[in-house]
């Protein structure tokens, strides 16, 4: 872990980062970790674990059974209404009028392609996003020391599978396109899986990309009126806010031994991956496919994130600063994470509500299963 943070702005570090498609089938990431027995069978020795496993119990779904995939979908009208609040695509507007962009010779057909093909690169990092927690939960049921964690880590296996499940079809049947895996998300994914330490596994996958899925799905299901994407969304929220929460109740407890050096550790690591979800909505890999230069456009939207509240702050942040806060990682004792999130803009948001509480509102299959009971007892 390096011990001087790259500044948040560093361009050339952004655009160091490249998808490569090159038509390999599979993706092989080393790694050295040991797999642990625990003789402890006792359940309940950690009744917030064990809670969160009785609620995975009862809240499960059928992707191929309980969402209408009959549907029909029209990419276009359902990109299109997704741009309309995007603060992103608002700025993609402005640069058509601002004299040298790269995309000063656009038209309202280059806009919705553009929308169209931001959200086939959306709905596709949430697929490979999807795969790697299902790889990397798999890894925690194998690590994790305490009996109740693996019960848990164990049913949201079966949660990630049914992610990668529902999203794959959906692009497959609705979108009909799909986009590679963003280098930014792959470059932490493959740091993530590469660590041998089981609580980064953790940090990584539960506290911050499964962060940024939750705050991003939510902001899906605010936005489109597309039912089968809406009623896909719900469902997936339910489980990933049970996810964030896992995270957060397990670190919280591992946490509070670290070691001063320790902790710097975890915070340099919170601070780079955050930049790496940050510069994943910078969407390179949409721009090339439509003939924009990334290195023309990305300064331009890092001139953005200087001089507004993107929409990346408040949805990304809005999940991920109050989780640090709750895991000791923005202790004024040890400020290093506080002051890079304070140049960044983003501390104000260290007294939003956790995800350790916050998860229990979002449980779709038990409001639907309370809705369909008290209907029966009418």
């Amino acid at each position: 872990m390096a011990t001087t943070p790259r500044a948040h702005d560093d361009l050339e570090a952004i655009l160091s980062q490249v998808a490569v498609d090159d038509g390999a089938a599979t993706h092989t990431i080393a790694s050295d970790f040991d797999a642990t027995f625990t003789w402890n069978y006792a359940k309940g020795e950690r009744p917030a674990l064990d809670k969160l496993y009785e609620k995975a119990k009862t809240s499960q779904w059928n992707g191929a059974t309980d969402l209408d995939w009959s549907t029909e979908v029209d990419p276009e009208r359902t990109a299109v209404e997704l741009s309309r609040n995007d603060r992103r695509m608002q700025y993609v507007r402005s640069l058509v009028d601002e004299p040298g962009s790269p995309v000063r010779s656009w038209g309202e057909r280059e806009i919705t392609r553009y929308a169209m093909e931001n959200t086939a690169h959306r709905v596709s990092q949430f697929l490979h996003g999807e795969q790697g927690a299902l790889i990397c939960t798999a890894r925690i049921v194998e690590t994790v020391p305490w009996i109740d964690a693996k019960y848990y880590a164990s049913t949201q296996v079966l949660d990630e599978a049914r992610h990668v499940e529902v999203f794959g079809r959906y692009l497959d049947e609705k979108l009909e396109t799909r986009y590679p895996m963003n280098a930014h998300l792959g470059a932490l994914i493959d740091d993530v899986l590469s660590d041998s330490r089981w609580d980064i596994t953790y940090l990584g996958m539960q506290i911050l990309i499964e962060g940024l899925a939750l705050a991003a799905f939510g902001t899906i299901y605010r936005t489109s009126s597309e039912p089968l994407l809406r009623q896909l969304i719900r469902y997936v929220m339910s489980d990933e806010a049970r996810h964030v929460a896992f995270g957060v109740l397990s670190l919280q407890e591992a946490y509070a031994e670290l070691s001063g050096p320790e902790l710097r550790e975890r915070q340099e690591f919170v601070y780079e991956g955050s930049l790496r979800m940050r510069d994943r909505f910078l969407h390179q890999e949409v721009w090339e496919r439509l003939g924009v230069s990334a290195r023309a456009i990305v300064p331009y939207f890092i001139r953005q994130n200087r001089d507004e509240e993107i929409l990346f702050q408040r949805m990304l942040f809005a999940k991920i600063v109050p989780n640090c806060k709750k895991l000791g990682l923005l202790d004024p004792r040890t400020p290093w994470l506080r002051e890079r999130f304070t140049e960044m803009g983003v501390l104000e948001y260290e007294d939003f509500v956790d995800t350790s509480v916050e998860y229990t509102e979002l449980n779709a299959i038990e409001q639907e299963r309370s809705t369909t009971e008290a209907a029966v007892g009418q």
